[in-house]
């Protein structure tokens, strides 16, 4: 049985939508005054207590519009309301919330600052200046208290450390001072002498300006950076005039090795791989594979650097073919320790196969949400207006599973949530960042959110690794990461160098499994309260509702009203949604892509993470749509009457519906073969002899 508060929260749904739609005319005051009179005589005659409007008020105060309206026209506005109202309540047939067990995490503590300085360390006195007042530091980090010696020294290195600990200083200043010291001084002839590669386009053009600082008192030596989306004539011409510290992502310096006769590597004396593990996982393996036997052929022994936030497989595999006799050096961990290229970072590696433990900020705090799909969508909007609209200074990062569901999200929020600007309080700014954006468009985002005090950052796992976004407060992970890593390396775009920051999780009740997932890693999580998030939306009238509940005395009539402005907060994303077939088609298409990422998790976490597990109906609700599952691939709109007619071939519907849902099971990285054609058995031949009987 419907409750009274589930009930008479979809009436108001109801009454909400058909204003908006009916034609009938408005109240005039004296008849809106009338009704007003009968609800107040009928609240002074029944009980003391306050009560909320029910059912029979709202068919009360329909019937008397009714008799207004003429009986055609009330006919069309039923025929309205059926059409614009298709889906359920938000807060009818949501799985139950379960109570998280949190296990007991003795979480892994680094030390970021030491107490030396930078003068404390054979370095030239103009890099020292440089540091300080070009880049603003003095202090070492602990990670960079046990790299700049050992690099000086000549040796090669495996660095591990938290994420925003100043590793790339750890390796940019020895680089420096090493080459700034050579007795012939370096020129641009000399080609390349160090080579940094990073498996993103933003973290090379961010690598790059650090180089360009610390190369300000030296000024004979000359960086660069060759990166996809840029023009290779002119990155051509660099590479003629001469760059002596060449920063690039793999595969476009693999595209000028294969075809710039001009970039030579005789001279190289460093190779740095930043962010190692990631370059593995954006299937950078056979590029590396090139740059490697490309430098092996060319020149000389040089020193080799390999960072990493997290060790996996291929960051062993990698180490073992490019470093030789390295020295580990890991901040969480025991002291640094001459080790063998093969012992140095397998040694971590348990033999019982047990997770690695990751190092986290201890200024880092992280929480987690349990929300039911049909809420996500109204929940991540509740929480950016508390953090954006109703604080101030708070930048927010959202971490998307694609593409399309960036591109949803920031149409969807730019027109619905961002609002005109005023004097007290200026318009919300949404930006987004993937990879399917051109590379100057991707740059100007990128420049723009880290000069702005606040707004919020739409994004892919492209931001996850190496970027410097300064001041971020809060990292919101809308869709859960494929592993313990990719987690570690989100969160730890906030709370870097000694800041504080927060966290923020996503999780749907069948994907609590995950905390405890997360907890073999050492990743320890606080819970936040549905109730909570969605109470900030008490803030704004802007998404009042029709009811008045007199939220102030009591909780359960603040939860009722709380419901009623969420399920008006999600009219409005609705009504954006089908105000148009391009906005219903970005809807799908962002369902769609998180259908195909959702079937991409490993297969070790397919017990939390599954498809089967997915409510298809509450999952298209969080992405604003009024469609059944089943209508995501059909054209969407009132059926015409030639669709009406061939309704009647349901077989070949059916077939095509199983067909296009078996099309979205598919995995984004999959061929797509995989059970996309079944042999049909043929049929045997039947041979009948002389006698006519069949034979075998």
């Amino acid at each position: 049985m419907m409750s009274s508060a589930d009930g008479q929260l979809s009436l108001n749904i109801c009454c909400s939508v058909s204003s908006s739609s009916s034609r009938r005319k408005p109240l005039t005051a004296q008849q809106r005054w009338a009704i007003k009179k009968q609800k107040a005589e009928k609240r002074s005659s029944g009980s003391s207590n306050h009560r909320r409007l029910d059912d029979s008020e709202e068919e009360e105060e329909e019937s008397q519009t009714d008799q207004r309206t003429p009986q055609k026209k009330r006919r069309k506005d039923t025929v309205k309301e059926t059409r614009s109202i298709k889906t359920s309540s938000l807060f009818k047939h949501n799985p139950e919330i379960p109570e998280i067990l949190r296990p007991v995490v003795s979480q892994l503590k680094e030390k970021i600052f030491s107490s030396d300085s930078f003068s404390d360390l054979d370095l030239h006195p103009h890099l020292v200046a440089t540091l300080n007042k070009v880049l603003n530091v003095s202090t070492v980090t602990s990670v960079q208290k046990q790299t700049i010696p050992v690099l000086l020294s000549g040796r090669d290195a495996v660095i591990r450390s938290q994420t925003g600990s100043g590793k790339t200083l750890s390796y940019a200043i020895p680089v420096v001072q090493s080459l700034q010291a050579v007795q012939q001084k370096v020129s641009r002839s000399d080609g390349p002498l160090a080579v940094v590669i990073v498996p993103t386009r933003e973290l090379a053009q961010q690598t790059f300006q650090i180089f360009q600082k610390l190369l300000k008192p030296f000024t004979w030596i000359v960086p660069g950076v060759l990166m996809g989306g840029e023009k290779r004539k002119s990155e051509k011409a660099r590479l003629r005039k001469g760059i002596n510290i060449l920063v690039s992502t793999p595969g476009r310096l693999v595209d000028h090795i294969k075809n710039t006769l001009s970039i030579a590597f005789s001279g190289v004396r460093w190779l740095v791989l930043d962010e190692a593990d990631r370059t593995l996982d954006l299937g950078f393996e056979k590029d590396l594979t090139v740059i490697l036997n490309s430098l092996n052929s060319a020149g000389p022994s040089r020193q080799n650097v390999l960072l990493s936030a997290t060790l996996t497989h291929g960051v062993t595999r990698l180490a073992g073919v490019c470093l030789n006799d390295p020295v580990d050096i890991h901040v969480s961990g025991p002291a640094s320790s001459d080790l063998t290229s093969s012992s140095a970072v397998t040694s971590d590696l348990s033999a019982a196969g047990q997770p690695e433990s990751f190092s986290l900020p201890e200024a880092l705090k992280q929480y987690v949400l349990l929300v039911p799909s049909k809420l996500r969508l109204v929940c991540l909007a509740a929480f950016i207006l508390d953090k954006c609209k109703f604080s101030q200074n708070n930048k927010l990062i959202v971490f998307t599973s694609s593409c399309e569901a960036v591109e949803f999200l920031h149409g969807l929020f730019t027109s619905v949530l961002a609002g005109p600007s005023s004097n007290q309080r200026p318009r919300l700014s949404f930006l987004r960042l993937h990879g399917n954006m051109k590379q100057a468009e991707r740059s100007d985002v990128f420049q723009q959110f880290s000069m702005s005090p606040c707004g919020v950052l739409l994004c892919t796992d492209v931001a996850a690794r190496g970027l410097d976004l300064p001041q971020v407060t809060w990292i919101i992970q809308y869709t859960p990461p494929t592993t313990a890593a990719e987690y570690v390396h989100r969160v730890g775009r906030t709370a870097r160098i000694g800041g504080r920051g927060s966290s923020l999780l996503f999780l749907t009740p069948a994907e609590a499994a995950f905390i405890p997932e997360l907890a073999k890693y050492n990743i320890s999580l606080l819970e936040l309260k549905l109730q909570n998030i969605l109470s900030s939306l008490m803030m704004d009238d802007t998404y009042k509702g029709r009811g008045k509940y007199h939220s102030k005395t009591s909780s359960k009539a603040l939860e009722q009203e709380t419901r009623e402005r969420a399920t008006v907060l999600q009219t409005e994303f609705e009504n954006f949604v089908h105000s148009d077939a391009q906005s219903v088609q970005n809807a799908k298409r962002a369902l769609q892509s998180f259908l195909r990422a959702y079937t991409a998790y490993p297969s070790r976490l397919k017990h939390i993470f599954h498809i089967r597990s997915l409510h298809l109906g509450h999952a298209a609700k969080s992405f604003g749509l009024r469609d059944a599952p089943q209508d995501l691939n059909t054209p969407s709109g009132p059926r015409t009457r030639t669709q009406n007619h061939n309704k009647g071939t349901s077989s070949q519907t059916t077939v095509a519906k199983r067909l296009n849902t078996r099309q979205l099971l598919h995995s984004e990285f999959s061929s797509g073969l995989e059970g996309a054609d079944v042999k049909k058995k043929k049929k045997k031949k039947k041979v009948f002899g002389q006698s006519g009987e069949e034979e075998e």
